[in-house]
């Protein structure tokens, strides 16, 4: 017996019979597992109702009995004796060889988890860099490289989305994200949380160029 199987087994039973589970009666099965490991795997061993009711915070004894009862019926727990009333102990065993028939648990949990990947795979796909994706993009190219890259998407997103704005100020622009110091290992834009090049090249326009920007700016002409 090992507490992953009986685990296993009872999430599987759950989700194959919602309409008949209950929260209280997890609390008590899997108490009824953690007391039997304390006691060593006993195969028999006495389940004091008031102990447990305490334990799990079920404040009825009539509730807990039907609970335990229920878990007799589901076949995860077998009675060996009854208690006379509620401060008696009655004596239990847990059932080792419960084998739920189906794995639809697993099926959903596979499926379940192949659609989150996709959803965190489409979410990725997007304009916005993270820190990560910076990061491994600085590992594997040079500064150079990803200058040039850069500056292929600054003239890409010039001419679809902002072909008003002066080819002194695109310089202007990628001049002023590529600034590095001289032993930095990124560029300016690099060193942003996030950074959409369309909504950059907005918002440079709404600041007069760059002339509104709190931060210093050199302003460097085409050669």
């Amino acid at each position: 017996m090992d507490v992953f199987s009986l685990s296993r087994n009872w999430f599987e039973f759950c989700f194959n019979n919602p309409e008949k589970i209950k929260p209280g009666h997890s609390a008590v099965y899997f108490f009824a597992i953690e007391h039997c490991n304390r006691l060593g795997w006993k195969d028999k061993f006495g389940f004091p109702s008031q102990m447990v009711m305490e334990a799990v915070g079920i404040k009825n004894w009539r509730t807990y009995s039907a609970i335990l009862k229920e878990l007799v019926g589901f076949g995860f727990i077998e009675m060996i004796e009854i208690s006379k009333n509620q401060y008696s102990s009655n004596i239990i065993a847990i059932v080792k060889n419960t084998k739920a028939h189906t794995k639809a648990l697993d099926k959903a949990l596979q499926k379940h988890s192949t659609k989150q990947r996709q959803s965190t795979v489409s979410i990725d796909i997007q304009e916005t860099r993270n820190n990560n994706t910076r990061a491994n993009t600085s590992a594997t190219k040079t500064i150079e490289q990803r200058e040039k890259e850069f500056y292929g998407k600054i003239s890409e997103h010039w001419k679809k989305s902002h072909p008003d704005m002066p080819k002194e100020e695109v310089r202007n622009f990628f001049d002023y994200w590529t600034e590095r110091g001289d032993n930095d290992k990124k560029m300016r834009y690099e060193k942003e949380r996030t950074f959409g090049i369309s909504r950059r090249m907005t918002t440079w326009k709404k600041n007069n160029f760059g002339g509104n920007d709190t931060a210093e700016q050199p302003k460097l002409h085409i050669i």
